[in-house]
């Protein structure tokens, strides 16, 4: 049995109630929308042994960076026996990329998706999972050219052309392509209003190029669009958050972190302790201290009892109970990440992510809380442009970035944090946090009038972002 979906790809093994469950579960994947999993597993009850709804299942439960659903997904993808007497080429290429992946090779995983959409520039899911793949691995050039390199082949009347738009904008932001990242996000946006990838991309614009307060009014505008029913609800909150603390308005990001990054009813998921550490952490950076908020979220982390499995992930546990005061469950992390580094794990990419940069970023913190912040600048300035080897977005990573600013100014070191906030300052002229850094570099370096206007501008370009408020 074989047949098609809709772009004329081939689905074996599976009859019309399958393709239309996966058909469904596709759509959900492309909007980020939680039905995508009932979906996966209905295409799989009605037809078990169908090739790319197994390669589905597997790519979900890998999707959250959640270990226990990684092994939960190879149990089960090591256990299936695909039914069809003949499996087309793309269907095998992404049984290998789910069991590369499952084992552990996310790049070899990149790699074969890479192939598959180079030879069917339509197949939405390689292009999806290996654009997801690009970001867990920090890839900008990936991010940009994978989805850049098949829109030519859509049909702009197709459903999917806004999507994938969607993910383009993405990966232009990444890759520092502002205007036209904008571009293509509103156009995505104007397609499907609910296009949450998309509206995460756009307010990825607005933050990299200092546009605060257009940021916050463009979340306001469409709160109905992407506050609830998908899964970057939390993330693009966690932006708002980011725009909050830029204006100062730390009471503002506290709120967003109570009602939505972490309360009593979260889930505990990777993804959304990570945003949860982030904001707390850059608040931290500015000198407030959150004790309550951080020992309940480290002890989130804790109970999660996560191991070696994404480098990402282990830096923002540390920021947690490093904020917490439990300075010694920090250490425990480095430990195990030492001890586990010290065998060989072939294939395995999050080797090479922690041994070269996860390690030491969470090295650099402890060195950080503990006062020696000597320790972390020696620490972090061998790897701070590269940082995007070990994951996440630009924005994601400037907590490490504005770690290394802080330890700069604490330690002394005065010619480095000259040229980090010189580098800060070029890229992101808008920025009160930059400029008020500048001020006090000029304040020890005993110039008064220098730290007056460096705190002149911030307080201007403050006044700028709280108008989106209306305060």
């Amino acid at each position: 049995m074989s047949t098609v979906d809709r772009h004329g790809l081939e689905l074996s093994g599976m009859g019309p109630e399958a393709i239309r469950h996966y058909e469904r579960a596709l759509d959900a994947l492309l909007f980020f929308r939680p039905e995508v999993s009932t979906e996966v597993e209905a295409a799989l009850s009605a037809d078990p042994g169908a090739p790319m709804a197994n390669a589905f299942a597997a790519y979900l439960g890998l999707l959250g960076t959640e270990s226990v659903d990684a092994g939960a997904a190879r149990e089960r993808y090591a256990a299936f026996v695909p039914t069809p007497t003949r499996v087309g080429a793309r269907e095998v290429a992404h049984m290998r990329a789910a069991d590369a992946w499952l084992a552990g090779d996310i790049h070899l995983a990149g790699d074969i998706l890479h192939e598959v959409v180079v030879a069917y520039p339509r197949d939405a899911l390689a292009l999806l999972i290996g654009h997801q793949i690009d970001f867990l691995t920090g890839d900008a050039v990936r991010l940009r050219d994978r989805v850049g390199g098949a829109l030519s082949a859509w049909d702009r009347d197709d459903p999917h052309y806004g999507p994938v738009l969607g993910m383009a904008a993405f990966g232009l932001e990444e890759a520092g392509h502002y205007a036209r990242s904008e571009q293509a996000g509103l156009a995505a946006v104007a397609a499907n209003p609910r296009d949450v990838w998309a509206i995460h991309a756009i307010v990825h614009t607005y933050e990299m190029q200092g546009r605060f307060a257009e940021g916050i009014r463009y979340l306001d505008a469409r709160t109905a669009d992407w506050t609830g029913g998908n899964y970057l609800n939390v993330h693009n909150w966690w932006h708002y958050g980011l725009f909050s603390i830029e204006a100062g308005a730390i009471d503002r990001a506290l709120a967003v972190y109570d009602a939505v990054l972490h309360h009593d009813k979260s889930a505990g998921l990777a993804m959304e302790l990570l945003d949860a550490s982030a904001l707390l952490w850059r608040i931290h950076l500015v000198g407030s201290r959150q004790a309550g908020r951080w020992n309940r979220l480290a002890d989130a982390w804790a109970a999660r009892a996560d191991g070696p499995y994404y480098a990402f992930n282990d830096t923002h546990a540390v920021m947690a109970y490093l904020g917490a005061g439990r300075i010694a469950d920090a250490q425990a992390v480095v430990r195990d990440r030492e001890t586990w580094l010290a065998d060989p794990h072939p294939g395995v990419a999050n080797h090479a992510m922690t041994a070269e940069v996860g390690l030491p970023v969470c090295r650099a913190l402890v060195a950080f809380e503990q006062g020696r912040y000597a320790d972390t600048v020696d620490t972090l300035v061998p790897i701070r442009h590269r940082l995007n080897t070990y994951g996440g977005s630009h924005a994601q990573r400037d907590a490490i970035q504005q770690t290394l600013v802080e330890a700069a100014l604490r330690a002394d070191r005065h010619d480095l944090a000259r040229t980090l906030l010189s580098e800060r300052v070029n890229v992101r002229p808008t920025s009160p946090y930059n400029w008020l850094g500048r001020a006090r570099l000029a304040d020890a370096l005993g110039k008064p009038a220098e730290a007056a206007d460096a705190r002149e501008r911030a307080a201007g370009y403050t006044a700028a972002i709280t108008t989106a408020w209306g305060r």
